[in-house]
């Protein structure tokens, strides 16, 4: 269903077509929602499908692909991380996220990345299996910190036979599909018999790897049957509701994920449940392993069959949705309807701390309209070069990050801070045709010089409507709580209490500006490190530069050699060589 404007507002799917449409367009509709929604319609496009599965998948793809107005919106269903052991001489344990191009066995899904790197820290205390990139384990040609650590058996550089690396690999696969008893039995077997042979050295290693395991089995150990499924729960409150996710698998709770769906009024727990599970579930490329063998919800769901088979199709094995739950899934169900609960609560304080914020800051400048959005600039750069500037956007929910942007600051000195900012100012205002995202407040992070390139470029601009220009000047010590803050036009200055609710949110928007910045600069200043100098000479391209380095033998005979010898390269004709030497000799 469309709007005026052609954008589409609602998909739906029904059985019976001409009854499921006549039902919008009756006198009597009833519900609020579908009162708002057929005011609105003003084409309807028909797709049709030959099974219900069809176009239960169908349903689902458009809405992630239009994000319609009046259907229950899933906005976060990224792809999940999984530990891999890759299927090499001396396989590698790491983090995956994507597609499974890569050979090896994936483990998981889990639900943060936070809680993969937790299980690899744990992973690395129980098995030394390496962790290190293919790159890095190929160039070593002694052993690196993490062996002599302990975390790791060195199998680079023949510090463990390939056997012994073998079966290390073999008991952290066991482990981590949840087999620790198994793994635990195996290593006290290995213990004995060291301690027979009289290798004792060997035997206490086997003995405080079993310790650790042991210690490890009781914090994680799930006292039940359940041995894979995700439990979902839900919390409402008033028009909001969040849908807590928790990861059961192997007999271990690997985690939990909280989900804020936009939901139309009126809409049920069971409508959001199946929107839920179909659009979390149901990809074009399933990644295997995401779909668990059981998902225990707390709401019956009217296509609950329809959706079973789909699953168990993309899965592969027999997929099954449990409402009604008993003993340790009724409770599973129980917490994660209260940890649904917790989130939306806690999200909605922060909502609440931020307006609060907000509120403070208006106090102290005492804007007409209030503020409703922020921006801040901030420049990085290392000794003038890389530089990057940031712009960061805030509302009265928090950073709005979608707004965000960096900036490539070019053609101005190298060092040149007001001019950067004054690049960076034109490059997000210069050519601003609405006035819709034009912000209330714009901070500078710096002192006078900054704010008066800013004010320079606003005057020039002839907005209808100017923001407010506020410099953010640190203190002589640089700590928190002693910033001042600089008026555009008059140039006051003004200082907030350390515990002001206002400086506390310049102090958290400023802090953003320079993270984003700087963690733009380092990337680009790496990016830059790892290019070869010849590759910003005219005319080299990747051919040549393979014929530079291998007939002179690397880099730095490159760098040594006179125009007569670059000549004598298979390619390089004598003005190129002349270029070659005059670029890298800086003339």
């Amino acid at each position: 269903m469309y709007d005026h404007q052609q954008v589409v507002i609602y998909v739906g799917k029904a059985k019976q077509l001409k009854k499921r449409l006549a039902s919008y367009f009756r006198k009597d509709v009833g519900s609020v929602k579908t009162k708002a929604l057929v005011k609105q319609i003003c084409a309807i496009d028909v797709t049709v499908t030959h099974t219900e599965g069809e176009a239960l998948i169908l349903e689902n793809n458009y809405i992630k692909k239009y994000q319609p107005k009046y259907n229950i919106l899933l906005r976060d269903d990224k792809t999940y991380p999984y530990l891999l052991i890759t299927d090499h001489k001396h396989p590698k344990l790491g983090l995956h996220r994507g597609g499974k191009k890569i050979k090896g066995e994936y483990f998981g899904p889990y639900p943060t990345v936070g809680a993969v790197w937790e299980s690899l820290r744990l992973m690395q205390k129980l098995f030394p299996i390496r962790q290190c990139e293919d790159s890095y384990y190929r160039a070593r040609s002694r052993p690196c910190l993490q062996h002599q650590l302990g975390r790791c058996s060195a199998p680079c550089v023949d510090k463990i036979s390939t056997d012994d690396y073998m079966e290390q690999v073999r008991l952290a696969k066991l482990f981590l599909r949840g087999k620790s008893s198994t793994v635990i039995d195996s290593l006290v077997k290995k213990m004995e018999l060291a301690s027979r042979e009289l290798a004792f050295e060997q035997a206490a290693k086997f003995r405080d790897q079993i310790a650790t395991l042991r210690k490890v089995q009781q914090q994680q150990h799930v006292s039940g049957v359940a041995a894979e499924m995700d439990v979902v729960g839900l919390y409402r409150f008033k028009s909001q509701a969040c849908v807590h996710l928790l990861f059961i698998r192997n007999h271990k709770i690997l985690g939990s994920k909280s989900f804020f769906p936009v939901v139309p009024s009126e809409t049920t727990d069971s409508e959001i449940l199946q929107a839920f599970i179909s659009q979390h579930y149901l990809n074009h490329e399933p990644l295997q392993g995401n779909i668990p063998k059981e998902i225990v919800i707390g709401e019956e769901v009217s296509q609950a069959k329809e959706l079973m088979a789909l699953l168990s199709e993309q899965a592969e094995y027999d997929v099954k949705i449990s409402s009604k739950s008993r003993s340790e899934r009724a409770q599973y169900l129980k917490l994660a309807c209260t940890n649904a609960q917790t989130a939306l609560v806690t999200r909605n304080s922060h909502k609440e701390s931020m307006q609060a914020r907000f509120a403070a800051l208006n106090e102290v400048f005492e804007l007409d309209n209030g503020i409703s959005r922020i921006e801040c600039f901030d420049i990085s750069h290392t000794m003038g070069q890389q530089t990057i500037a940031s712009n960061v956007v805030f509302n009265e929910e928090g950073p709005l990050k979608t707004d965000y942007r960096r900036y490539n600051v070019h053609g101005i000195t190298p060092g040149d801070d007001y001019a950067a900012m004054a690049f960076a100012l034109n490059k997000r205002y210069g050519k601003m045709k609405s006035l819709d995202k034009l912000p209330d407040i714009v901070f500078i992070d710096g002192g006078k010089g900054q704010l008066a390139k800013a004010e320079e470029f606003f005057n020039q601009l002839n907005l209808e409507r100017t923001p407010l220009l506020v410099g953010v000047a640190k203190g002589e010590s640089r700590k928190p709580g002693l910033e001042t803050l600089i008026l555009a036009g008059s140039h006051q200055l003004i200082s907030l209490p350390a515990t002001s609710p206002a400086l506390h949110l310049v102090q958290h928007i400023r802090d953003e500006s320079h993270r984003f910045a700087i963690t733009g600069h380092r990337a680009k200043r790496q990016k830059v490190s790892k290019k070869s100098q010849l590759e910003q000479i005219e005319g080299i391209g990747a051919k040549k530069r393979q014929s530079l380095l291998k007939f002179l033998g690397g880099m730095q005979e490159v760098l040594q050699a006179d125009v007569s010898q670059l000549e004598k390269v298979p390619g390089i004709s004598k003005v190129l060589a002349q270029n070659i030497y005059d670029a890298l000799h800086d003339k």
